[in-house]
């Protein structure tokens, strides 16, 4: 019978504090939205409000005390429902594994440290999808159960309303889709409760259904509450209650119901929020990975060079990172002078993150041993892995006044090195030179550098104006299309590419967000290469430059192959001037038979090969059987791009993409309007293609992506006396599929008492794993796809021990 039944009305508020306005208008909504909520509680003793993004709380306190203060009372009598636990509701397939631990480090420690309690309930009800590895990441921070809304029933079928969502390591949350909306009108309630029902199954005993004016904000209304009493009082619906997702998921799995069991990810739903708006997707990963970059190297110099650890300006320089990764914002959709903002906050960001690293690194090495010698200029490479970093580094010098230049190691052994064309348009003193670097893990390593007389050394990497090949691989690239006729693993002999178009453009009149669009497949045409040139050539590398047109748009690729690399870079320049259009730079395999593996934020999962538009972090990889039967795979890397499709045995990366900012459908286009379109102009970005035998387990891709994200650092010095050696190793791991991602100070005490390291296994096959550091070792088995976090005091007479995601001790 109805009367049985219950749902569990849940009021609550979803605020954008971007997207159709610029921050200081969602700021300012956030207070106005909370005095509501605390409003209704004094006329309605019934309603309860549900809250997410943290960042809301932080705003109130920072301007609004008063208010603040009442909102710690009703947190305090457990009217006012803090879910989500997580700074703001970001895009949930974009950001780094890490930044999803941020979202929660700094939520639910604000939470605890402010009023006592932390979130065990996480929400995301407006991101565009959700990532496989949300499981694990939410119950590594304290969280046990999930609420989303996208994909709804119509993108996605799921077992059921609710039931368990499972990660790749196992990890489980109890999980609820919202049915029909998460925001409702200001009026009486009635329609939406009816939508809801009509979404819900009706033998299950317990729903949700959420409400309150939302988006812009406003929340729970009079009206709407009033018409709960009402609608609860005719006795022809379920019972009504004004709830919290806490109490139903409690309630749920008090019952004793078998819930059913989904494994995988939660897509898809408006895939054009991959690709939309290519400077902000380039800025998040940049951000990223300085941050990242320099927590290493801050934590280094703390214990080294007693060195204090930046943490509030690192916290400060997260907390925007994480802000920008708001799901409107990094997705694309909002409008164009909130990207204003928010090149202006990332370039906070990276200026802390920078600022911090070259403090780190400048009070190690100016404490390296350097004796003088005439004419010799000292650099030290920086290597910011924990594994061993073969790299050909490119750096600005202005010392010599002959052209060439020799180099040798801590040791001496001589180094290659040659000129390369210098970021600066001058005559003579100012250049750029590549060496090629071998640096120890975590570490640094000393190069001399010497006046070399008028030349270099013979070119050690063959190349013509149409090829390359080293010792490992060769390519050649078909000037009539600007791919490659070949591209060749000559340590196992497999031979890879496939004839085919490489730079499609494609007609896109999706809106901003891609609705109702699956693949991007109507092609428009393609570029056409206009020159096929090899322009460097010398003992590091060669590089090969294919310049192609179409319409107003020009696209340069360079093909660089060094000496040593068992990967080819390829370095894009591309003018974009088409509107409504969409690039998408393919790399065709003769493969067949493919397995599609994206990497995802800490993990990856396998996807069908049929030309759907995905979501991936640095690489896609292709696997399969070549025609004579061996089997063989590609994987693409890049540094700043999102979207991605695998078709066949080709690999697609969505390159540009330029719809009107914010513009959602069903509103039309005016012919006579003036509209702004996204990724006009210039745009810089780099791919690696890491051609393979077998699997990509077997290809090093994971670190390979990780090195074209955080390279080599390099640094020229002077000549001192000091207490540090020419070379040096601060950090390393042994496990081939364990991939260390954080090293930083604890949080407590302002880590003045013990490092953390972050380590997750990349194979999805588990193993053993040491990583040394700082004297110290941490020893541990990793299950497939798990993460671990291990605090490491620094007092050697203190034991490791592993912790959870906050860094809170079980």
């Amino acid at each position: 019978m109805s009367d049985q039944r219950l749902l569990h009305m849940i009021g609550n508020a979803h605020i954008d504090p971007v997207w159709l306005w610029q921050w200081p208008e969602g700021y300012q909504e956030v207070r106005a939205t909370f005095a509501s909520a605390i409003d209704r509680m004094t006329e309605y003793p019934e309603f309860v409000f549900t809250c997410d993004s943290v960042l809301y709380l932080a705003w109130v306190e920072e301007h609004d005390p008063d208010l603040f203060a009442e909102i710690g009372k009703r947190i305090a009598e457990g009217r006012w429902q803090v879910v989500g636990g997580w700074w703001i509701e970001p895009d949930c397939n974009l950001p780094s594994g890490e930044s999803f631990v941020r979202q929660a480090l700094y939520a639910q420690r604000y939470l605890k440290d402010r009023f006592g309690v932390t979130c065990t309930v996480g929400c995301n009800v407006d991101p565009f999808g959700h990532n496989a590895s949300l499981p694990q990441l939410l119950r590594g921070s304290g969280m046990d159960a999930y609420v989303f809304m996208r994909p709804g029933p119509h993108e996605m079928a799921l077992p059921g309303p609710y039931f368990w969502w499972e990660s790749p390591d196992g990890s489980r949350v109890l999980t609820y889709r919202i049915p029909h909306e998460y925001c409702s009108s200001g009026a009486d309630l009635g329609y939406q409760v009816d939508k809801s029902l009509a979404q819900l199954p009706a033998d299950a005993r317990e729903l949700m259904v959420f409400y309150g004016v939302g988006n812009h904000g406003g929340g729970p209304t009079k009206a709407n509450l009033d018409s709960i009493r009402r609608l609860d009082a005719t006795g022809g619906l379920p019972r009504m209650r004004c709830g919290h997702p806490r109490d139903f998921f409690d309630r749920l799995v008090a019952s004793g119901e078998d819930v059913p069991v989904h494994v995988g990810e939660l897509q898809h739903h408006a895939v054009g929020c991959y690709s939309a708006h290519s400077g902000v997707k380039r800025w998040n990963r940049r951000a990223e990975n300085l941050l990242a970059r320099a927590e290493k190297w801050a934590t280094v110099a703390s214990s080294v060079a007693g060195v204090p650890y930046p943490a509030a300006d690192l916290e400060r320089a997260w907390k925007l990172v994480l802000f920008n990764q708001f799901h409107d914002t990094l997705g694309g959709a909002a409008i164009e002078p909130a990207y204003e903002d928010a090149r202006d906050q990332y370039g906070h960001a990276v200026s802390l993150a920078v600022e911090a690293f070259n403090r780190a690194v400048q009070s190690m090495t100016r404490r390296i041993a350097i004796e003088p010698e005439p004419d010799m200029t000292p650099l030290v490479v920086v290597n910011p892995h924990p594994w061993r970093l073969v790299a050909d580094v490119e750096f600005e010098f202005g010392g010599f006044p002959a052209f060439g230049t020799r180099a040798v190691d801590d040791e001496g052994h001589p180094v290659a090195v040659q000129r390369t064309r210098s970021k600066a348009t001058v005559n003579g003193w100012r250049r750029r030179l590549v060496l090629a670097a071998d640096v120890p893990p975590l570490g640094y390593r000393v190069y001399r550098l010497y006046p070399g007389g008028d030349g270099e050394p013979a070119p050690a990497v063959t190349a013509t104006d149409t090829r390359l090949e080293n010792e490992f691989v060769a390519l050649e690239v078909d000037p009539a299309t600007g791919w490659l006729r070949s591209l060749r693993d000559k340590v196992s002999g497999v031979d890879v590419a496939a004839p085919g178009g490489h730079a499609v453009v494609i007609d896109d009149q999706s809106d901003t967000w891609g609705h109702r669009v699956r693949a991007y497949d109507s092609v428009d045409g393609v570029f056409t290469p206009r020159s096929v040139r090899l322009v460097e050539h010398g003992p590091v590398r060669a590089v090969l430059r294919v310049t192609s047109g179409y319409g107003a748009s020009t696209l340069t690729e360079e093909y660089v192959l060094g000496v040593r690399d068992r990967h080819v870079e390829v370095r894009v320049t591309l003018d974009w001037q088409e509107r409504r259009k969409l690039l998408k730079l393919r790399f065709p395999t003769a493969l067949s038979d493919v397995r599609a593996t994206f990497e995802i934020p800490y993990g990856h999962v396998e996807r069908p090969a049929n030309g759907s538009e995905e979501a991936a972090q640095a690489w896609v990889d292709v696997s399969g059987e070549l025609p004579d039967g061996r089997r063989a795979g590609l994987a693409v890397l890049n540094d700043g791009k999102y979207g991605h499709d695998v078709l066949g045995g080709d690999i697609g990366v969505t390159a540009a993409r330029s719809p009107v900012y914010a513009w959602h459908e069903p509103k039309e286009l005016d012919d006579d309007e003036l509209y702004v379109y996204q990724d006009q102009g210039r745009q810089e970005f780099t791919c690696r293609l890491v051609p393979h035998a077998g699997d990509w387990r077997d290809a090093a891709v994971v670190r390979c992506a990780a090195e074209l994200n955080q390279p080599a650092f390099p640094l020229l010095e002077s000549y001192h006396d000091g207490d540090l050696p020419a070379v040096r190793s601060f950090m390393a791991v042994s496990g081939a599929s364990v991939l260390p991602t954080v090293l930083k100070a604890a949080e407590d005490a302002e880590g003045a008492d013990a490092l953390v390291v972050r380590a997750y296994e990349t194979a999805g096959r588990g193993g053993e794993a040491t990583v040394e550091v700082l004297g110290r070792t941490v020893t541990a088995t990793f299950g497939p796809a798990e993460i671990k976090t291990f605090l490491v005091p620094r007092d050697h007479d203190q034991p490791v021990v592993e912790t959870d995601l906050i860094e809170w001790l079980p």
